[in-house]
């Protein structure tokens, strides 16, 4: 059985994700991490979805039946989790969320002794694991060996401390309104307690969870709906987080979205002004913009990309000895604070630089203008390997020879093919464009 995804265990709860799958999922989870343990600990947080019970009551059944003692923290971020993980000396932490899905989904993310996500690898292990019967049978323990779990609190104190030290000792956030929007998850408690500790006027939308709204027309997710609100209020910028809290999207005092891509622009190069970036280089996606790589390369600063997916970007910082990277979605990865993509801690660095830049949010997260681009999505019949499809080479020749960037894949769920493509002259990449979806309607 097929189980891990690009970010971990994820899919409707009660039916892909029910109560069985998750406790034999535990079982081979906690066999796996049992050859390496020191503290015999795990630690399970979750978001604010109903079915958040259901997986958690399973995970603990599971985790104690191979003996480890499980810590039950309650609703937190993801970074969170991984924050603690390392800091509390756990073998291992888990979290339950589907991140920016709806209630109906939800999913369960691994993280390792050092708060970091599983790699393929360890993943791969965990799923043969789980496939196999006989081990599962054999590594069942009992009598005094059987694990125990318990309930903490106060840990979000933790948490807080963490993300707070990140935020510059020289500022402060006084004078500053701020629109938060808690998406009715995991940050309904932890996110306003950050910003009005550090003396900002927040207005707090969306903090109230019922196990049924988490992303419900809110938060990262649909940002538009705090724009109005920054108007109405005349707030400073608006702070938008998803259901786990490890996305921010960001909303200017004009009540406009900021980019992903210009938001990672503007950060890097503040990271670089304070002399703060190693590696003099930048982590992104092969979606970023092309012209978030040439607003770099101008201030001597390298642009990486990696695969879709925060834990890829994430690899390649670590490759590249990068402390700063992050998705055009919203994930953006502060490494000497965070060990994944975390919506407070990157809050707290946007709100940073516009105090530093003494500049209004919507002129100093706007560094520069996009490239126009196209996407777009095609169903085909068979997946043919691109390396196979006769006659695209010399397709892409003179569109690459006009500058334009192309990106093709295929979709990891399904049948469709995705198309990108993005240069400096529209007309060009919306000419290039229907060349492409003409030769790919021929052969698909």
């Amino acid at each position: 059985m097929k189980l891990f995804g690009t970010d971990g265990v994820r899919g409707k709860a009660g039916d892909f994700l029910d109560a069985i799958t998750v406790l034999k999922l535990a079982k081979a989870a906690g066999i796996y991490f049992r050859k390496h343990s020191t503290t015999k600990k795990i630690l399970v947080g979750k978001d604010t979805r109903r079915s958040g019970y259901m997986i958690e009551n399973a995970l603990v059944s599971g985790l104690t039946a191979v003996g480890y003692d499980v810590i039950q923290i309650g609703p937190m971020p993801t970074p969170a989790i991984a924050y603690l993980t390392e800091s509390m000396r756990c073998d291992a932490g888990i979290m339950i969320s589907a991140s920016h899905n709806p209630y109906e989904d939800n999913g369960i993310k691994f993280f390792d002794n050092h708060g970091n996500k599983l790699n393929t690898t360890c993943e791969k292990a965990i799923e043969t694991i789980f496939n196999d019967d006989e081990l599962m049978q054999s590594e069942q323990v009992t009598g005094r060996n059987i694990g125990a779990s318990k309930r903490i609190d106060d840990v979000i104190g933790r948490y807080i401390v963490s993300i707070k030290s990140s935020f510059p000792r020289d500022l402060n956030l006084s004078g500053l309104r701020i629109v938060l929007d808690c998406a009715n998850g995991a940050a309904y408690k932890v996110g306003p307690t950050i910003l009005q500790e550090l003396g900002a006027d927040v207005i707090i939308v969306n903090n109230k969870p019922d196990g049924f709204n988490i992303n419900e027309d809110c938060g990262a997710m649909h940002p538009e709906y705090i724009g109005k609100l920054i108007r109405e209020y005349r707030a400073d910028i608006g702070l938008a987080l998803d259901g786990d809290a490890d996305r921010l999207v960001v909303i200017d005092e004009k009540g406009e979205v900021v980019d992903g891509d210009k938001l990672i622009g503007a950060l890097c190069n503040y990271l670089h002004e304070q002399k703060l970036l190693k590696g003099n280089g930048c982590v992104a996606t092969v979606m970023s913009n092309k012209a978030l790589e040439d607003y770099l390369e101008n201030k001597g600063i390298e642009l990486f990309r990696s695969d879709v997916g925060d834990k890829y970007v994430l690899e390649v910082m670590k490759e590249k000895g990068i402390n700063f990277g992050g998705e055009q979605s919203g994930h953006i990865i502060f490494s000497d604070t965070a060990k994944t993509g975390d919506g407070l801690a990157s809050a707290l660095q946007v709100l940073a630089l516009i105090l530093k830049s003494g500049k209004k949010a919507s002129v100093a997260l706007n560094p520069f203008d996009l490239y126009p681009q196209i996407l777009h999505n095609m169903k085909v019949t068979e997946k043919i390997p691109l390396k196979d499809i006769n006659g695209l080479d010399e397709i892409l020749k003179p569109i690459r020879e006009k500058g334009i960037r192309d990106l093709i894949r295929y979709s990891g769920t399904e049948n469709k093919i995705r198309l990108l493509l993005e240069g400096k002259n529209k007309k060009d990449v919306e000419d290039s464009m229907e060349t492409l979806k003409s030769f790919f309607k021929k052969v698909l």
